[in-house]
């Protein structure tokens, strides 16, 4: 019987690479994004949904996710980096602004996975979650809401596997932007970027599907960085 994938952010970067990897291998994907990546395969079916419409998330989707019910896997990927500056310049507008998209998109959704048939769940977090990178306020306080709202969940849904995954660095716009347009004498990570790895998105794709053959070495609830295993 084909599985299924669910797939959030699919039209670009690491949601569109997820989204091609599993249709290559032949499973049946669902993606939710704004923006239809026009991907012409009959295992495809997109969502058209903006997930920063947040207290919409539910009444839009439920209904749609109820009726497939079984997922063998569901990357929350979705997700946004605001802006690089220092926090004290950051509005509450501004931080807002991110942790909804970040963090209680994911907590919508995963109610509704409540409901569902979920082997497992894979929250995309960052190594930012862990370390408070000058400038990235904003985006480093959304990922550690992501590791915390994935553990919680954890003792909620026993049976089904959650993790929060630290993906690397993925060469995106978003990373471009950090690593070549910021100022390293101000923020310093734009440097630790450029001379550290930086993957493609088709390469995160296959690291993150090697994760979930493994799976079961990892405790349920837990952060995970795929650069560490």
């Amino acid at each position: 019987m084909q599985k299924n994938i669910l797939i959030t952010g699919c039209s670009s970067g690491l949601g569109l690479a997820l989204t091609n990897y599993y249709l290559q291998k032949g499973f049946k994907v669902f993606g939710i994004s704004r923006k239809n990546p026009n991907i012409e395969n009959k295992d495809f079916i997109h969502i058209c949904f903006d997930l920063s419409q947040v207290e919409k998330i539910k009444e839009n989707l439920n209904p749609l996710l109820l009726q497939i019910n079984s997922f063998e896997t569901i990357f929350l990927n979705a997700g946004m980096l605001g802006k690089i500056k220092l926090l004290e310049e950051l509005s509450i507008k501004e931080l807002n602004e991110v942790y909804s998209l970040n963090v209680y998109a994911n907590k919508e959704l995963l109610d509704i996975c409540k409901n569902l048939e979920v082997k497992n769940i894979i929250l995309i977090s960052s190594g930012a979650s862990k370390n408070g990178y000058k400038g990235w306020g904003s985006y480093s306080l959304s990922k550690a809401g992501v590791n915390m709202l994935t553990n919680l969940y954890s003792n909620e849904m026993l049976n089904t596997k959650i993790l929060a995954v630290a993906p690397g660095v993925i060469k995106t716009p978003m990373t471009d932007y950090i690593r070549f347009e910021l100022d390293a004498n101000i923020f310093p990570s734009a440097k630790k970027l450029n001379t550290g790895t930086v993957q493609t998105p088709n390469e995160t794709a296959v690291k993150l599907d090697n994760l979930i053959t493994r799976v079961n070495e990892f405790e349920s609830g837990s952060y995970v960085d795929i650069r560490q295993i």
